[in-house]
């Protein structure tokens, strides 16, 4: 029988959940800029990224209510505006929830992140010697298969099929093992996969019980193929441009949206409003959700240059990776983000420590030059210029 899990021990209770999609007691002048901002960037890339909608969500630590804005349009040349709560395929933001359900069963002795994965998963003897951390921070060795031409010419030729954890891991296990610091979705289908070992129930039922439904996440939904039309027709149309995977040639401008996501399962399969995003964000770092051990472990970084470990990031190592999270350091700061990706979305988070600002936004695309970053950057001056952070605002960017 599946326990719920309402916190981990030693973690911090959590706040009540803010009102959906509310912006009140915003400043008219601030929500308007920062629709500017979005409508800036679809009216700059909204060809050469064949993006049509925009959503943003700003969660400031001394108020409730999230500020949640929108720009654009369900579909590219179409006429309905995106809603404030539109669902987003969030994509490799999924990692840092599978991360947090391995440190819950951590800090409950029911598994160690330094476990071998041949403890529970006897059926990979190449992988014997890797321990769950390693897996988590990209340091395994493990090729992702997402990769690999067979998987890629599976996907365009059904993109309905349902892939399980054991194809997908199935694709990565002829590759050839890496080096250093490697991103790999291989890892995370391991992860999801060690999680339904250890407890005996699904990875949705883990991720429903212990963090969707405890925290009021009532906009964020996982299911590892297709989603019911109540839900999938909440998503904005998503389109595919990219033109470096020969293998997804027929999915190119194409919208993609209501594909399955089977692919990337505890990998990158969560579905999400920014507001929610944020909340979530707001209890992954505040440390609402891990004891301080596991807490410290989940921040824990390695450097993407040098796969090593580092205490953070700086000017000459700027970027690091830990358990499902990032860090970096640019001109305005150290500050914690991911961006995760999908076949036709991209979501951006960012946390900036020094001020407790969080933004979490969204784009309809996945093209071969993506400049999310610059957006959340203009987004940023923006809160600045408008006073919004106070005056120990911190630095940031991604």
């Amino acid at each position: 029988m599946l326990t719920t899990v309402l916190l981990a021990p030693g973690a911090a209770a959590a706040p009540p959940a803010a009102p959906v999609g509310a912006d009140v007691g915003a400043a008219p002048a601030l929500v308007a800029d920062l629709r500017d901002d979005l409508a800036g960037y679809l009216r700059a890339r909204g060809e050469p990224e064949h993006v049509s909608a925009a959503g943003l969500s700003v969660s400031l630590p001394d108020r409730l209510e999230t500020i949640d804005v929108t720009a654009g349009t369900t579909e590219f040349g179409g006429s309905v505006p995106v809603q404030r709560d539109a669902l987003w395929q969030i994509g490799s933001n999924t990692k840092a929830f599978t991360s947090v359900l391995l440190l819950q069963l951590e800090a409950e002795r029911r598994l160690s992140i330094d476990d071998p994965v041949s403890r529970w998963l006897p059926q990979y003897p190449q992988w014997h010697d890797v321990p769950i951390r390693r897996l988590l921070d990209m340091t395994s060795g493990i090729p992702t298969y997402d990769d690999q031409p067979a998987f890629l010419t599976a996907q365009a030729a059904d993109p309905l099929r349902e892939f399980t954890p054991e194809e997908l891991v199935g694709y990565a296990v002829a590759a050839p093992a890496t080096s250093g610091y490697s991103y790999s979705n291989t890892n995370y289908v391991l992860a999801e996969m060690i999680i339904e070992r250890v407890t005996g129930t699904g990875y949705a039922n883990q991720l429903s019980a212990r963090l969707l439904v405890p925290l009021g996440l009532r906009d964020t939904y996982y299911r590892s193929h297709l989603h019911p039309p109540g839900i999938a027709d909440r998503m904005p149309a998503g389109y595919y441009t990219r033109t470096d995977e020969p293998e997804l040639s027929p999915l190119r401008g194409q919208d993609v949206s209501r594909t399955s996501l089977s692919w990337a399962r505890g990998a990158g399969a969560i579905l999400s409003t920014t507001a929610d995003l944020t909340r979530w964000e707001r209890a992954l770092y505040d440390g609402w959700l891990l004891p301080p051990q596991q807490q410290a472990e989940l921040l824990s970084l390695v450097s993407t240059a040098t796969g090593e470990p580092i205490e953070a990031t700086g000017p000459d190592d700027p970027r690091g990776f830990g358990l499902g999270v990032a860090q970096m350091t640019d001109a305005l700061g150290t500050f914690w983000f991911y961006e995760g990706e999908t076949l036709g979305f991209r979501l951006l988070h960012a946390y900036f420590p020094e001020s407790g600002l969080i933004i979490a936004m969204a784009l309809n695309s996945r093209p071969d030059e993506d400049q999310l970053g610059a957006l959340a950057t203009q987004v940023y001056e923006t809160l600045v210029a408008h006073g919004a952070l106070g005056p120990a605002s911190g630095g940031a960017g991604a």
